[in-house]
């Protein structure tokens, strides 16, 4: 049986990561975490100060066989973000790597949301990973290795209360992500997807509010109550969720596809 290196297993040098969200949060962690293990990072996003900030920070461990980059491109509009990435790579050179990754809907009940809220959510979360996907398999096919992972929630497993829009088309990012993962598993191309749960984002902060505020709760009672449905007894952290996107995006998992992976301190593993 063939040995992987223990060196190299978890290394990305010369690889090229496209990392969706990459001004806060979840995105944030992961660009670093990329950046950390030798990859070259296309930090994505709408807010071009926030994205130069975070481009300023990466590390480049491998000197100069890194080369980091932004790309300006608001994912609402999918068919803008096709052309973008389309052009990047014409630029730069092929994506290995692609972390989906966007701003979830609005808060609110399903029966309160009008149709064109699942529309426009639709159309940020699938036709743009789609519209991604496209522009960058045919590299990862040549380079016979690509990586694709999403970023949902643990409402692809079981909705959450309050985010009706959310649930609904975070479980259509699954099973998009679980189609291409058997189409692309031949190329040497995996898709996985991340189901963070409770993490410290500025996402729960106004999930938490928005609680409150409905509920006549404080924020810190809301808080404590999420905390009570998770077995390990804390929130979670973005570089948490972060590591295990490395993993997914290393060589290490080169046999792991089509996988909805919960990162939830047990949350969902005890709810019936």
């Amino acid at each position: 049986m063939k040995s992987i290196d223990e060196s190299i297993q978890y290394s990305l040098l010369s690889r090229h990561a496209l990392v969706g969200g990459a001004t806060q949060g979840i995105g944030r962690a992961c660009a670093h975490a990329f950046a950390n293990a030798g990859a070259s990072v296309t930090v994505v996003g709408r807010n071009a100060d926030g994205l130069k900030k975070v481009l300023a920070e990466l590390s480049s461990p491998c000197g100069s066989s890194q080369t980091h980059r932004m790309l300006l491109v608001d994912y609402a509009d999918w068919r803008a973000v096709g052309v973008a990435v389309d052009a990047h790579i014409a630029a730069h050179g092929a994506v290995h790597i692609v972390l989906h990754n966007t701003g979830g809907p609005a808060p609110g009940p399903a029966i309160d949301a009008k149709p064109e809220d699942f529309s426009r959510a639709f159309e940020q979360h699938v036709l743009t990973g789609q519209a991604i996907v496209q522009a960058c398999a045919p590299g990862m096919r040549d380079a016979k290795y690509g990586r694709i992972i999403n970023i949902t929630s643990t409402s692809v497993l079981t909705p959450i209360r309050g985010l009706g829009v959310s649930n609904t088309i975070r479980a259509s990012v699954a099973n998009w992500a679980r189609s291409l993962a058997g189409e692309l598993a031949p190329l040497g191309i995996t898709v996985n997807t991340i189901l963070p749960g409770f993490t410290k984002t500025a996402r729960l902060d106004a999930i938490f509010k928005g609680r409150a505020s409905r509920s006549g709760s404080s924020i810190e009672e809301i808080e404590r109550g999420a905390i009570a449905t998770i077995p390990m007894g804390r929130l979670g952290e973005a570089q948490e969720i972060a590591a295990v996107a490395l993993f997914l995006a290393s060589p290490a998992a080169s046999y792991l596809t089509g996988v909805n992976l919960p990162v939830d301190g047990g949350r969902t593993a005890m709810q019936s």
